[in-house]
């Protein structure tokens, strides 16, 4: 009698945690493959520290294949899922196409970019959900601040040094708080023209920083950011972004080169893909994270619209902590399905939550105490070392390099800009234009733009130039939390 074939969908907090439980648990007794664009799970916590050259990239990345014992890795994208064959068909990083059957099913596919209607954000903004995203932002504000150094034009320069920052939850806050820091640190090795500093302003419509968050926590965020020079503007957004700026919504016009797009996620679009009951774009399940009406599939994370059990009506926010928590549920429910065990509800009970603001600053209320100043910062660093599946000594040493050696100011030259678009379904892979015809792997495209100059300083690439699975072009779906 063959074994059963559990496939999981994703290798983010949700489907690793479900991989990670499900290998201990089948014991052999199952064949469980993991579906994934990369062969590594991204703590996305820390990304921003690799934005700001903190952390080296490998850093905040685990090996799917290194550390999930007796579980099959094999690179793609799904692109359909057929719930009556019992089969994902997905794409290969190479363009092949593959079909993989299951007996079980775990959809973990987590989220992308949340888009709004907003002219010219498609166009010129960068989101932050992926590590070439990270890269690209790291080398787009060296760049930015190594040119300031070099114009003539005061107008330019200060431009090249003026950063904005649109959301103002967990990421958005991070960034800012990160990138100035690391804005601080170039202009002494490259200053630029005399009177003109770096200039970061951080926007959300919601009237304070971290709204998700106890109000301690967002004074705390506030009160240091305020501290070190960031324009904390609550109540105002984006309404249009353009080559040479961004038009407030309180009729301001910011002159800048950088646009970083960070109002939150939307659900990955294979989850409204399966016709089945949503939740603003989630796929309704069950407490146990069952979809109901299909004992065989089970969802969990961000593609899943979880009930909360302590608040009736209500759905788990698309978080970290959830998705991380989830996983672990879905894993032992699986392998319960499989013995005709009890499964579990899902019950999350909150153990605080941690924020990283750069430097010794932080804020954070574990257990519900309230902490700020180098002891919050303590703690954070703590939270992510004991929550990382892997690398914490590197991290830590990483730390420590930074706290004694000065920041390496270079550009790797590594991701360009039009290899990040904001409007994709895969913020985790590069986008590569197509090849000229005859050419052979490796070969450099014919056309592109110099040095990874902003999408803004060169023609946009047609949509036709990025191989599928390419920019999303469905309507956006309101979704919430900000990750």
């Amino acid at each position: 009698m063959s074994r059963p074939r559990i496939v999981i969908v994703g290798a983010g907090f949700a489907g690793y945690r479900a991989a990670r439980t499900l290998s201990r648990a089948a014991r052999g007794r199952a064949d469980v493959t993991l579906l994934n664009p990369t062969d590594y799970f991204l703590y996305l916590p820390l990304l921003p520290q690799v934005a700001a050259g903190i952390l080296e990239a490998r850093r905040v990345t685990v090996s799917l294949s290194g550390t999930l014992r007796d579980v099959r890795l094999v690179l793609g994208e799904a692109g359909h899922v057929d719930l009556d064959a019992r089969t994902v068909h997905y794409t290969d990083p190479e363009g092949g196409t593959g079909t993989l059957a299951y007996d079980r099913l775990v959809l973990a596919a987590g989220s992308v970019n949340k888009l709004l209607p907003i002219p010219g954000v498609a166009e010129h903004a960068h989101g932050f959900r992926g590590l070439p995203e990270a890269l690209y932002l790291r080398d787009h504000v060296t760049r930015q601040i190594e040119l300031a150094a070099s114009g003539g034009d005061p107008a330019t320069c200060a431009a090249r040094c003026t950063f904005v920052v649109v959301g103002a939850g967990y990421t958005g806050t991070e960034v800012a708080a990160q990138g100035q820091l690391l804005t601080d640190a170039l202009v002494r090795k490259h200053p630029p023209r005399r009177g003109v500093r770096p200039r970061w302003l951080l926007l959300d419509l919601a009237g304070r920083v971290l709204p998700e968050l106890d109000r301690r926590l967002s004074d705390t965020a506030d009160r240091v950011l305020r501290g070190r020079g960031v324009e904390v503007r609550t109540g105002t957004s984006v309404k249009e972004a353009t080559r040479d700026g961004v038009l407030l919504t309180d009729g301001e016009f910011v002159d800048t080169r950088t646009l970083v797009w960070c109002v939150g996620v939307r659900p990955d679009p294979l989850a409204e893909s399966l016709g089945l009951p949503m939740e603003r774009g989630r796929l309704l399940v069950e407490p146990t994270l069952r979809v109901p009406g299909r004992p065989e599939v089970f969802a969990c994370g961000d593609a899943a619209a979880v009930p909360d059990l302590d608040e009736p009506g209500q759905y788990t926010p698309m978080t970290a902590q959830h998705a991380w928590r989830q996983g672990k549920v879905a894993g032992q429910n699986v392998a319960a399905s499989l013995t005709g065990g009890e499964l579990r509800s899902y019950r999350h009970k909150d153990l605080g939550f941690v924020v990283d603001l750069g430097g010794v600053q932080a804020a954070a209320n574990p257990l519900g105490v309230p902490l700020s100043g180098p002891l919050a910062g303590a703690v954070t660093r703590g939270y992510h070392l004991a929550a990382m599946p892997g690398n914490r000594v590197r991290v830590a040493a990483d730390w420590l390099l930074d706290a004694v050696l000065p920041r390496q100011a270079v550009q790797l030259g590594l991701v360009r800009s039009w290899s990040v678009p904001l409007d994709t379904a895969s913020p985790e892979l590069v986008r590569m234009p197509e090849a000229p015809a005859g050419s052979q792997p490796g070969d450099e495209p014919a056309a592109k733009a110099p040095g990874g100059e902003p999408a803004r300083d060169r023609p946009r690439t047609a949509p036709a130039a990025h191989p599928a699975p390419g920019p999303v072009k469905r309507p956006d779906i309101p979704s919430e939390g900000d990750q």
